[in-house]
């Protein structure tokens, strides 16, 4: 079983798959590196002997910031908003988008699925007697 920057790949993916489980690493991440190594993206990772899984973990750890140092670095960038009071710092705090989403309808994932609008979550009236 592969292992890089902490993550266990899963076996039975290709190699071009395999490796965008890394955090930080996406589609053309992982072509790029693969290309890089000169690898052949369609081999599954199990495949991959244990020579060519270190030369891809060499390769990621000094080309790329990927998992702890990467997640760190968007959360100093986040708290660093904070600080300076800027409008997207307190859009961050507030648990509210940021990019210029409308915020009526939507944004049910970053506020936590809280249905606020009028209908929404409303019981069924009382039965007449």
């Amino acid at each position: 079983m592969a292992r890089i920057a902490g993550v266990n790949l899963p076996p039975n993916k290709r190699a071009e798959i395999g490796l965008t489980y890394i955090y930080g690493i996406g589609d053309t991440l992982a072509k790029k590196i693969l290309e890089m190594t000169k690898i052949n993206p369609d081999t599954k990772i199990k495949d991959l002997d244990e020579q060519t899984v270190n030369l891809l973990r060499e390769t990621i750890e000094k080309n790329y910031r990927v998992e702890g140092e990467l997640k760190r670095e968007v959360l100093m960038n986040i708290k660093r908003l904070k600080e300076i009071d800027s409008y997207r710092g307190s859009r961050h705090s507030k648990h509210l988008p940021c990019r210029g989403q409308k915020t009526k309808t939507n944004t049910r994932t970053v506020r936590g699925n809280v249905r606020r609008t009028m209908g929404s979550g409303r019981k069924p009236t009382a039965q007449k007697t």
